[in-house]
């Protein structure tokens, strides 16, 4: 398949920079993929488009503030983002700026708070640097501190500037569930961060249930499709983790399967594929995902899933086409379609967009 079809053209005033004042005031698209229909909504009326009661999967991933920025000893700016942790503790592999100038032992630091050596460098811009914490405390309790969450550039937001409000997006790249314990995701699973507690109560006194995961989410999620074919993509690598409840649950037919965003589904659809003879739910499962879905596959592991719009030659948008056409090539064109009616509705795209319901 060409990678030029999952192209679209979308103007930058629907680009969302800000969220919703209110999580669930943000609108939602309902797509019947029965009656092959479109609804308008917000997310608050979720509840209503949900017939009967529904197991939700969701990614309990709680993004790191891994974006901090440095000083080199000569007073040139590094900006270092946090990405895996390395055995030690005190080694991590980090996308560091400007990678061509600092060269392997080369050192840089804030005041008071770290500084940090060059071990080892990577083409793709990745580094392994060596953390030594200045006073008590770890490199995730540092970035804590100082850092701020690693916003996608379409964002458009200089968090490195003195007005910077760090606070907001602090917590509205977060979802109200993210498991503080699990500070594993370099970007925020943006499908949940339409959910407030409220709605949560609501949808789980109408019977609905919610089942917890963790992906974590990498930072090859922002990489497009830079092969001519699909097929050729070359997809990242995502460690995730299921517990035994939620094995339970997947495995329970009896209620239908939403996901909660492509991270939830991708998690869900690697073990599924690889447990297609049954899985016991006796233990809890630590693996990795190398799983890359795009048409004409078949999704088994959900009946349902809300999910943002996606970049164009995305991934995401493969992810999500499938979903809509199994065991088809027209996912694309019926994505591409559904998404041309939301940008002539005004809804607002990417990480603090609005949302869709596939039914």
């Amino acid at each position: 398949m060409d990678s030029a079809l999952l192209d679209y053209e979308l103007p930058l005033e629907r680009i969302a920079r800000f969220p919703a004042e209110k999580r669930d005031n943000s609108r939602l698209l309902v797509y019947d993929r029965t009656s092959d229909t479109i609804e308008h909504a917000h997310f608050a009326d979720l509840p209503k488009y949900l017939k009967t009661p529904h197991n939700f999967f969701r990614n309990n991933a709680s993004v790191l503030k891994g974006r901090i920025f440095a000083k080199k000893k000569t007073g040139g700016n590094v900006e270092c983002l946090l990405l895996t942790p390395l055995d030690s503790g005190t080694k991590w592999t980090c996308m560091i700026k400007p990678a061509k100038r600092l060269q392997i032992g080369a050192t840089f630091g804030v005041d008071g708070e770290f500084e940090a050596t060059v071990l080892e460098k990577f083409d793709d811009g990745r580094a392994v640097i060596d953390f030594a914490i200045q006073g008590d405390g770890n490199v995730i309790s540092m970035s804590e501190k100082i850092g701020v969450v690693p916003l996608p550039p379409y964002i458009a937001r200089n968090q490195n500037s003195p007005d910077y409000d760090r606070d907001f997006d602090n917590a509205r790249y977060e979802t109200v569930y993210a498991n503080p314990e699990k500070k594993v995701a370099s970007a925020a699973p943006t499908a949940g961060l339409h959910f407030t507690p409220e709605l949560i109560q609501t949808l789980k006194n109408s019977g609905h249930d919610f089942f917890d995961l963790t992906l974590h989410v990498g930072i090859g999620t922002f990489q497009p499709l830079k092969s001519d074919k699909v097929e050729d993509h070359i997809m990242h690598s995502e460690i995730y983790e299921i517990p035994t409840k939620t094995l339970s649950a997947m495995s329970d037919k009896s209620m239908p399967r939403l996901a909660v965003g492509t991270t939830s589904l991708r998690a869900m659809e690697d073990f599924t594929r690889k447990h297609q003879n049954g899985f016991s739910c006796d233990s809890p499962v630590f693996d990795d995902a190398r799983l890359f879905v795009y048409p004409p596959q078949k999704i088994l592991s959900a009946d349902a899933m809300i999910t943002n719009f996606h970049l164009p030659r995305s991934t995401l948008m493969c992810l999500v086409a499938v979903f809509l056409k199994p065991e088809s090539l027209d996912g694309i064109e019926k994505l591409k379609e559904i998404y041309q009616v939301a940008i002539d509705n005004k809804y607002n795209f990417y990480s603090y967009g609005d949302a869709m319901l596939i039914l």
